[in-house]
């Protein structure tokens, strides 16, 4: 017995669209953040590809940024659907949106980039792939603000000015010396050593706590 619902259709009577999904991989290279793109015929875009007969969102991204950028084994996240009706010019197409952040020392030499400036791509991305560069560089700030370095964009082991300058290439602001380290202190601890002088006072070394959650205070100082 087919189903149908309630004006005696059945779903095959209804339009269907195809499923995509993209990932915006955000990483900082010269000091900035950039995210991973790809080439197209349409200009570059975010690494993606169309969901395959029997294949979960997670699996199709994962082949996207295998097959399109050669990332492998990285953890990803949903963002949320994309689904203006007409945000493909091929067709109905509504697209999965996921984000991942990686050091830049998990990246290839051959990856290529596009800036982000002001949270937005510095130049123009195909479809609607620069709003979700726009929403996954959101979506770090509020992780970065709960946590510190979740996606460990930085080394193991670091000094507090490293780590503030991460975390104002990630916000995108100045951040005052004795506030973030009040907020961030909680977070760390001190590993015994100190960084080589390179011409300046050596400076204590830290890494993060197990569980190296911030305060609420650090997200209100941090999303301010």
């Amino acid at each position: 017995m087919t189903w149908q619902d309630r004006d005696g259709k059945a779903l095959t009577d209804y339009p269907r669209p195809s499923v995509a999904v993209d990932v915006a991989v955000l990483t900082v290279r010269e000091r900035r953040l950039h995210a991973v793109v790809v080439p197209t015929e349409r200009g570059h875009a975010l690494p993606g590809t169309f969901l395959r007969p029997e294949e979960n969102l997670a699996d199709a991204a994962d082949r996207a940024l295998r097959t399109k950028s050669g990332i492998v084994d990285l953890t990803f996240h949903q963002l949320r659907m994309f689904d203006a009706p007409h945000r493909d010019d091929r067709g109905w197409v509504l697209s999965m949106a996921h984000s991942a952040a990686v050091s830049n020392r998990s990246l290839s030499a051959t990856n290529e980039f596009v800036l982000i400036d002001r949270g937005r791509p510095a130049s123009p991305l195909a479809f609607d792939h620069g709003e979700m560069v726009t929403e996954a560089v959101l979506d770090l700030r509020e992780r970065y603000a709960r946590e510190v370095d979740p996606a460990l964009l930085i080394d193991e082991e670091f000094t507090l000015l490293e780590l503030r300058e991460l975390y104002e290439i990630v916000f995108d602001r100045s951040l005052p010396k004795d506030t973030f380290r009040r907020h961030v202190l909680g977070s760390l601890e001190g590993t015994g050593t100190t960084s080589a002088a390179g011409g300046g006072r050596p400076a204590e070394l830290y890494r993060r706590l197990p569980s190296p959650t911030l305060p609420p205070s650090a997200g209100a100082f941090l999303l301010d």
